[in-house]
């Protein structure tokens, strides 16, 4: 993006300055502040003839978006991900006044846009049903860069992760630089031939990514993970686990402390902070996803799980209702609804690590077979055909 000659990219300064007072008024203050800047930005630029606005978030941005175009003539189109106003219910509570104006405003301006997107068939009939808004589903794909890592990827990977994260290193420190072979906590490369493999006695890679919000209850996979310990304890023929958790977000601090709290002998768990083009890369070197996301609304899916599935990732992910668009039980993943019934898939998926048969090499057969849909060729499909409606 940043480098497309295609692309102009116009910044828009942050409000800092006007966190001052109770927190009603400085939202208030914010949301109007916002409005003036992005209204001036947007008559700035050269007049498009498609505003195309995701929301969330959408406060004040469609109400600003229409008003653009009708200055320009232009048409608005609305690509709904999510509604804001769930997603500030889970701070707030549904009832409060700020969530019902939420409401309200996202159902009035979302019914003056032109044509809308939607992520799910699930949030295609709630808009037609709760807001008039006829929407066509565009499902999330992943772009063409999540993809299974080939073998020699994987040990580079592994190795400059092993710089700063303890958990890719080999367990035993000597065998790192012993004989002809360079080691990690996964894979083994002859430096003689460059020939890479992955030992028989390595562990399980397990991957989550997070924003860490208030939509994903990290303890639930912490709690499995504590059952995980005791299955191995209680001599259950499993591999040791090492759970990476990726991401930023303000919960972040909070998990970190519960996960030192905990004393495993046979998992590790690092929270890193991937640059952009190893999260792929870590994605399509994994024996396994789990994705806690849980939708405010019930009517999105998780980005993640798609980058999962671009990568062949099998995934086992927590229910919520149109999960199921997206995740087919027993056939691309498994879907858990509590903490024991993650660390029962977990035993299940993991039970005589690593050979090839069982459910988790099928899961993956399938993913393989199934030969997705790409970012690209969706939008050609889908959303190509409603700009040519107004040629």
């Amino acid at each position: 993006v940043l480098g497309s000659g295609e692309i102009r990219v116009v910044p828009i300064s942050d409000l800092r300055r006007l966190r001052v007072g109770p927190r009603l008024f400085q939202y208030v203050v914010k949301v109007i502040a916002q409005a003036v800047q992005l209204l001036y930005t947007m008559l700035t630029v050269d007049p498009p003839s498609y505003i195309l606005l995701q929301n969330p978030p959408g406060l004040p941005g469609i109400a600003v978006a229409w008003v653009a175009c009708l200055v320009w003539g232009s048409k608005l189109i609305i690509d709904w991900h999510n509604y804001g106003y769930t997603i500030m219910s889970l701070s707030h509570g549904r009832n409060h006044p700020l969530v019902r104006i939420a409401k309200w405003y996202e159902q009035l301006f979302g019914r003056l846009s032109d044509y809308n997107l939607c992520v799910t068939n699930a949030m295609k009939e709630d808009l037609w049903a709760n807001c008039n808004i006829k929407a066509v589903t565009l499902y999330d794909r992943p772009a063409s860069y999540f993809k299974e890592t080939p073998l020699e990827l994987q040990h580079q990977l592994y190795m400059k992760l092993a710089k700063d994260y303890e958990a890719f290193k080999p367990q035993d420190v000597t065998e790192a630089v012993s004989g002809d072979a360079e080691r990690s906590a996964f894979t083994e490369m002859e430096r003689s031939s460059g020939h890479v493999l992955k030992p028989r006695g390595r562990p399980a890679l397990l991957i989550s990514s997070t924003s860490w919000t208030e939509d994903e209850d990290f303890s639930v996979l912490l709690k499995a993970l504590e059952a995980y310990e005791q299955f191995i304890n209680e001599g259950v023929k499993l591999p040791a686990l090492v759970c990476v958790i990726t991401g930023k977000g303000p919960l972040k601090e909070y998990y970190k402390g519960l996960i030192k709290e905990l004393h495993f002998k046979h998992i590790q768990i690092c929270t890193p902070w991937l640059e952009a083009e190893d999260y792929p890369l870590l994605l399509g070197s994994a024996d396994l996803g789990v994705c806690l996301h849980k939708s405010s609304s019930g009517l999105d899916l998780p980005m993640k799980v798609v980058d999962m599935f671009g990568c062949c990732l099998p995934v086992c992910a927590i229910y919520f209702e149109c999960l199921h668009e997206l995740v087919k039980h027993k056939e691309n993943g498994l879907i858990f609804r509590d903490s024991n019934e993650l660390a029962e898939q977990l035993k299940m998926l993991f039970l005589e690590f690593p050979t090839l048969e069982g459910k988790l090499h099928n899961f993956r057969k399938n993913l393989r077979a199934s030969k997705q849909l790409r970012w690209e060729e969706s939008w050609d499909q889908t959303v190509l055909p409603l700009f040519g409606q107004n040629e």
